[in-house]
Protein backbone atom coordinates (compact mmCIF):
# COMPACT_ATOMS: atom_id res chain seq x y z
CA UNK A 1 0.00 0.00 0.00
CA UNK A 2 1.47 3.35 -1.05
CA UNK A 3 -0.03 5.12 1.98
CA UNK A 4 1.80 2.86 4.45
CA UNK A 5 5.10 3.42 2.58
CA UNK A 6 4.58 7.20 2.76
CA UNK A 7 3.79 6.85 6.45
CA UNK A 8 6.96 4.80 6.95
CA UNK A 9 9.04 7.50 5.24
CA UNK A 10 7.47 10.17 7.43
CA UNK A 11 8.22 8.07 10.52
CA UNK A 12 11.83 7.80 9.38
CA UNK A 13 11.82 11.61 8.99
CA UNK A 14 10.45 11.91 12.52
CA UNK A 15 13.31 9.78 13.86
CA UNK A 16 15.87 11.78 11.86
CA UNK A 17 14.51 15.05 13.26
CA UNK A 18 14.41 13.65 16.80
CA UNK A 19 18.12 12.85 16.50
CA UNK A 20 18.72 16.31 15.03
CA UNK A 21 16.92 17.93 17.98
CA UNK A 22 19.12 15.94 20.36
CA UNK A 23 22.26 17.12 18.59
CA UNK A 24 21.08 20.75 18.61
CA UNK A 25 20.23 20.61 22.31
CA UNK A 26 23.68 19.22 23.11
CA UNK A 27 25.27 22.09 21.19
CA UNK A 28 23.13 24.72 22.91
CA UNK A 29 23.87 23.31 26.37
CA UNK A 30 27.55 23.83 25.63
CA UNK A 31 26.92 27.37 24.34
CA UNK A 32 24.84 28.78 27.21
CA UNK A 33 26.20 30.12 30.48
CA UNK A 34 22.80 30.44 32.15
CA UNK A 35 22.40 27.60 34.65
CA UNK A 36 18.58 27.72 34.58
CA UNK A 37 18.44 27.50 30.80
CA UNK A 38 21.10 24.78 30.77
CA UNK A 39 19.13 22.78 33.36
CA UNK A 40 15.94 23.03 31.29
CA UNK A 41 17.82 22.01 28.15
CA UNK A 42 19.34 19.02 29.95
CA UNK A 43 15.86 17.85 31.00
CA UNK A 44 14.62 18.35 27.45
CA UNK A 45 17.61 16.43 26.11
CA UNK A 46 16.95 13.53 28.47
CA UNK A 47 13.30 13.47 27.44
CA UNK A 48 14.17 13.62 23.74
CA UNK A 49 16.61 10.73 24.11
CA UNK A 50 13.92 8.68 25.87
CA UNK A 51 11.41 9.62 23.16
CA UNK A 52 13.50 7.86 20.53
CA UNK A 53 12.14 4.62 22.04
CA UNK A 54 8.44 5.33 21.33
CA UNK A 55 9.34 6.59 17.84
CA UNK A 56 11.24 3.37 17.13
CA UNK A 57 8.33 1.37 18.58
CA UNK A 58 5.91 3.13 16.21
CA UNK A 59 8.26 2.43 13.29
CA UNK A 60 8.42 -1.25 14.25
CA UNK A 61 4.67 -1.56 14.72
CA UNK A 62 3.96 0.16 11.40
CA UNK A 63 5.61 -2.83 9.75
CA UNK A 64 7.17 -1.04 6.80
CA UNK A 65 10.73 0.21 7.04
CA UNK A 66 11.91 3.26 5.14
CA UNK A 67 14.68 5.81 4.97
CA UNK A 68 14.14 9.51 5.63
CA UNK A 69 13.28 11.55 2.56
CA UNK A 70 16.01 13.40 0.67
CA UNK A 71 14.52 16.81 1.51
CA UNK A 72 14.36 15.88 5.18
CA UNK A 73 18.01 14.85 5.18
CA UNK A 74 18.92 18.09 3.43
CA UNK A 75 16.96 20.13 5.98
CA UNK A 76 18.54 18.32 8.94
CA UNK A 77 22.01 18.85 7.49
CA UNK A 78 21.29 22.54 6.86
CA UNK A 79 20.02 23.22 10.37
CA UNK A 80 23.00 21.42 11.92
CA UNK A 81 25.32 23.44 9.69
CA UNK A 82 23.67 26.65 10.94
CA UNK A 83 23.95 25.48 14.55
CA UNK A 84 27.64 24.69 14.10
CA UNK A 85 28.36 28.00 12.42
CA UNK A 86 28.74 31.48 13.81
CA UNK A 87 26.30 33.28 11.52
CA UNK A 88 23.40 32.83 13.98
CA UNK A 89 23.32 34.44 17.39
CA UNK A 90 22.42 32.35 20.43
CA UNK A 91 18.90 33.81 20.32
CA UNK A 92 18.55 32.82 16.66
CA UNK A 93 19.80 29.31 17.43
CA UNK A 94 17.21 28.90 20.19
CA UNK A 95 14.61 30.24 17.79
CA UNK A 96 15.57 27.58 15.23
CA UNK A 97 15.33 24.91 17.92
CA UNK A 98 11.83 26.09 18.85
CA UNK A 99 10.76 26.07 15.20
CA UNK A 100 12.09 22.56 14.72
CA UNK A 101 10.43 21.41 17.95
CA UNK A 102 7.13 22.83 16.65
CA UNK A 103 7.61 20.99 13.36
CA UNK A 104 8.32 17.76 15.23
CA UNK A 105 5.20 18.17 17.36
CA UNK A 106 2.96 18.85 14.39
CA UNK A 107 4.50 16.03 12.33
CA UNK A 108 3.81 13.55 15.12
CA UNK A 109 0.24 14.75 15.49
CA UNK A 110 -0.38 14.55 11.74
CA UNK A 111 1.15 11.06 11.52
CA UNK A 112 -1.17 9.89 14.28
CA UNK A 113 -4.18 11.39 12.47
CA UNK A 114 -3.12 9.90 9.11
CA UNK A 115 -2.80 6.45 10.68
CA UNK A 116 -6.31 6.81 12.12
CA UNK A 117 -7.64 7.46 8.65
CA UNK A 118 -5.86 4.45 7.10
CA UNK A 119 -6.70 1.54 9.40
CA UNK A 120 -6.95 0.35 13.00
CA UNK A 121 -3.63 -1.52 12.91
CA UNK A 122 -1.72 1.61 11.90
CA UNK A 123 -3.65 3.67 14.42
CA UNK A 124 -2.50 1.30 17.17
CA UNK A 125 1.04 1.46 15.79
CA UNK A 126 1.06 5.25 16.17
CA UNK A 127 -0.16 5.28 19.79
CA UNK A 128 3.42 5.50 21.18
CA UNK A 129 3.73 8.87 19.42
CA UNK A 130 1.13 10.45 21.72
CA UNK A 131 3.63 10.66 24.60
CA UNK A 132 6.28 12.12 22.29
CA UNK A 133 3.84 14.66 20.85
CA UNK A 134 2.71 15.92 24.24
CA UNK A 135 6.26 16.13 25.60
CA UNK A 136 7.37 18.02 22.51
CA UNK A 137 4.49 20.42 23.05
CA UNK A 138 5.63 20.98 26.66
CA UNK A 139 9.17 21.54 25.37
CA UNK A 140 7.82 24.31 23.14
CA UNK A 141 6.59 26.13 26.25
CA UNK A 142 10.02 25.82 27.86
CA UNK A 143 11.63 27.12 24.69
CA UNK A 144 9.20 30.03 24.58
CA UNK A 145 10.45 31.11 28.01
CA UNK A 146 14.04 30.55 26.94
CA UNK A 147 13.50 32.74 23.89
CA UNK A 148 12.14 35.53 26.11
CA UNK A 149 15.22 35.35 28.32
CA UNK A 150 17.89 34.94 25.66
CA UNK A 151 16.18 37.44 23.36
CA UNK A 152 15.82 40.11 26.04
CA UNK A 153 19.44 39.71 27.06
CA UNK A 154 20.71 39.74 23.49
CA UNK A 155 18.45 42.41 22.00
CA UNK A 156 18.04 44.77 24.97
CA UNK A 157 21.19 44.01 26.93
CA UNK A 158 19.09 43.69 30.08
CA UNK A 159 17.86 40.90 32.31
CA UNK A 160 14.24 39.90 31.72
CA UNK A 161 11.56 39.84 34.39
CA UNK A 162 12.11 36.69 36.47
CA UNK A 163 8.35 36.23 36.87
CA UNK A 164 8.42 34.94 33.32
CA UNK A 165 9.67 31.51 34.38
CA UNK A 166 6.66 31.21 36.70
CA UNK A 167 4.38 31.87 33.73
CA UNK A 168 6.19 29.26 31.68
CA UNK A 169 5.91 26.73 34.51
CA UNK A 170 2.17 27.45 34.80
CA UNK A 171 1.78 26.85 31.06
CA UNK A 172 3.61 23.54 31.32
CA UNK A 173 1.52 22.48 34.32
CA UNK A 174 -1.69 23.31 32.43
CA UNK A 175 -0.48 21.32 29.44
CA UNK A 176 0.40 18.32 31.64
CA UNK A 177 -3.06 18.55 33.20
CA UNK A 178 -4.65 18.47 29.77
CA UNK A 179 -2.54 15.44 28.84
CA UNK A 180 -3.58 13.61 32.02
CA UNK A 181 -7.23 14.40 31.38
CA UNK A 182 -6.97 13.21 27.77
CA UNK A 183 -5.26 9.98 28.81
CA UNK A 184 -7.99 9.06 31.30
Amino acid sequence: MADSQTLATKLADLKLFQNTLIEIEQKLIAQTNDSTIRERLEKMLQSDRENLGPIETAIGKAGTAAQPGAKSKEYADKILQMMNGSELSLYEKFFQLELMKHQQTMSGLVLHKVAQSLDDTLQDAMEPLNKVNFENRAHQEVLKGTLYFVGTRELAGKEPDMGLWASVEQGIAALKGAVSAAAS
